[in-house]
């Protein structure tokens, strides 16, 4: 299979709708007009369109409109707005569950949960692997901007007993600008200064939130200038190459789904990316390792052959 130009694909369908409009009705010439934006509302900037609706009046002989008509135009307006507006969900948290499995066997579970709030959005994260040779526990709260810009990071996690905590802030207004990273392991306290990028995630090992910032953050941008800060050691900052694939099929709860296909490498190392129409993310194989993330629900078709295990 040959990859196909290295650009976003536009966006798809939205997780959340939202009507904004104008209540104000304006007269346009001998029409009763309105209008009214229509957006969207997911995890990405709004995105609108605008419609006006214009009524003819019906006038008598001296040329003003009859006072019924006007009331029955009003009220055709105002039935169409009541009709756009009913069926609006409010805006709420977007959550999905995940197995994480190695060599197609489940070994944990994962999750994430993005609420929006008045200056942007507010995740969280929880991971449980527990496997021969490796205990490990994540829980991530992160604030993103309405871009989905990083404004601070809080991990603790637990990793064959030992316990890890990170912070990540972006510093203030500097030449070059700056993110301080902070990693507490193993009764050792560092301190980083990485640079600071707009478009940059978060990415610990197993963490499906930090995938789906990523899959935002690619419909934002293009797909073009995206960066990942790594937690571990010391910590470090490195580009994000993505390369669009030719979309696949699945389901998703049952019901099929078409599924794009992405493959970022990070640092070097490939991982594949799939996500539904409403840009969410379904599945992430992490090939180097032989671990996936799978979404509840989720299947793939024909499914992506698990990596062979190591040899003994």
């Amino acid at each position: 299979m040959s990859p196909a130009v290295e650009e976003g694909r536009l966006e798809s369908a939205p997780h959340i709708s939202r009507i904004v409009f104008n209540p104000m009705l304006h007269q346009n010439g001998d029409k009763l007009c309105l209008e009214i934006a229509i957006g969207t509302w997911p995890f990405l900037p709004l995105r609108c369109c605008r419609a006006t609706l214009c009524l003819n009046p019906v006038s008598n002989p001296s040329g003003t409109m009859n006072k019924p008509m006007r009331k029955l135009n009003l009220l055709s307006l105002a039935a169409l707005l009541a009709a756009l507006i009913a069926p609006a969900p409010a805006v709420r948290a977007q959550s999905a569950s995940f197995i994480v499995s190695q060599h197609g066997k489940p070994v944990g579970t994962a999750s994430f949960t993005f609420t929006a709030t008045t200056h942007g959005y507010a995740s969280t994260s929880l991971v449980s692997v527990k496997m021969q040779g490796l205990n490990y526990s994540l829980s991530k709260t992160e604030r993103l901007s309405a871009a989905n810009s990083l404004r601070h990071v809080q991990l603790s996690a637990i990793v064959n007993g030992s316990a890890v905590n990170v912070t990540a802030d972006p510093g203030p207004k500097s030449e070059p600008p700056q993110t301080f990273l902070t990693i507490s392991a193993n009764g050792r306290l560092s301190s980083t200064r990485l640079a600071s990028h707009p478009a940059v995630v978060f990415l610990p090992d197993f963490d499906p939130g930090a995938y789906e910032t990523l899959l935002a953050l690619a419909v934002a941008r293009n797909s073009r200038d995206l960066w990942a800060i790594i937690p571990k050691k010391a910590g470090s900052v490195a580009p994000i190459q993505l390369a669009t694939y030719a979309d696949e099929q699945g389901t998703l709860d049952g019901n099929p789904i078409v599924v794009h296909h992405l493959i970022a490498t990070i640092a070097g190392a490939p991982t594949d990316l799939f996500s539904g129409p409403e840009n969410q993310l379904l599945q992430a194989e992490l090939p180097q390792q032989g671990f996936a993330l799978v979404r509840d629900g989720f299947v793939l078709t024909p499914p992506v052959k698990p990596g062979a295990p190591p040899a003994q």
